[in-house]
């Protein structure tokens, strides 16, 4: 009979029956003397993985034991939440603003469990997005506004910061985010620098949908009616709260269908499409903001989103 050397590669690949002799001690030793976090690590992803200026994007958590997840992305707190009956893995839907410079940033991610704190830092690259430039004629009371015009414009904008101050602390959307105008064509991009009548630059914070006048237009997903009124640009104007700071806006309505504070549902009919405040024709803008960041529609239309837990 040979001998049993204590040699660990001769003897373990030769006698697999006594490997457990020396392994399941050590695997004890090493777990008793391994910290409670490293047991437990926890990871980081985001989709999409490549993000460019304007991309909405989702964060994914994963983290065993977590009962706390949250975040600093962009300058702003990440808010988490869980989908379904998995407790090990945490979402939080954010995105990246249109005028953000490209380069190199950081996320921060932070847990908290039972067995200690964790603590993930990552820096995520964020590249240039293709957009161009297009000169547009409105109307000159658009372009340099009369004193009388500038007042209603400064009172639109004390309504529109306070009413995106505030959103829901957990989600309202059921499902992944879909068009208000399935049928109609998308038309000037996203992120476009325009030039009105070859004087007032700016950037194009939505995506504008081509629809004639009186065309039904549906909320993009689940939410609250945070304002539906008319201003000065935006013309007839509905915001729907979507929670965690994510708010969908739909402007130069013909007609209202929803009334503020109103809950509403996925596709419910929100307005008529029309013309109203700066257009230079009847269509629907589309706009998606995030605790004050503006993104891509319709990259946000493109991502595929956890259904939130009830």
């Amino acid at each position: 009979m040979t001998p049993f050397l204590p040699n660990a590669g001769r003897s373990l690949r030769a006698h697999p029956s006594r490997r457990n002799f020396f392994l399941v001690p050590a695997m004890l030793f090493m777990l008793l003397h391994t910290p409670a976090w490293a047991q437990h690590s926890a990871s980081v992803t985001w989709l999409p993985d490549y993000l460019t200026n304007g991309s909405p994007c989702i964060f994914t958590v994963r983290a065993p034991g977590a009962r706390t997840v949250t975040g600093v992305w962009q300058k702003h707190p990440l808010e988490f939440f869980r989908s379904g009956n998995d407790h090990e893995t945490w979402y939080a839907l954010a995105g990246v603003d249109v005028g953000v410079e490209p380069g190199t940033y950081p996320i921060e991610i932070n847990i908290g469990s039972i067995s200690g704190p964790q603590s993930i830092q990552r820096s995520i690259t964020i590249a240039s997005a293709p957009y161009t430039e297009v000169a547009l004629s409105v109307p000159e009371k658009f372009v340099e506004p009369s004193p009388k015009a500038q007042k209603v414009i400064e009172a639109d904008q004390r309504l529109k910061r306070r009413v995106f101050s505030h959103s829901a602390a957990a989600p309202l959307w059921t499902v992944s985010f879909s068009p208000p105008l399935p049928s109609a064509p998308s038309t000037d991009s996203f992120g476009t620098r325009r030039v009105f009548n070859g004087s007032l630059a700016s950037i194009h914070r939505g995506l504008d949908y081509h629809a004639r006048p009186g065309t039904p237009v549906h909320a993009a997903n689940s939410g609250r009616v945070i304002l539906a009124r008319s201003l000065y640009f935006e013309g007839n104007c509905v915001a729907i709260d979507h929670g965690l700071g994510m708010i969908t806006i739909y402007m130069h309505l013909s007609k209202f269908r929803v009334k503020e504070g109103q809950r509403i549902t996925r596709h419910q009919l929100v307005g008529l499409s029309g013309r109203t405040g700066r257009a230079n024709g009847p269509h629907l803008h589309f706009s998606v903001r995030w605790q004050g960041d503006y993104l891509d529609p319709a990259q946000l239309l493109s991502l595929k989103l956890p259904t939130p837990a009830s």
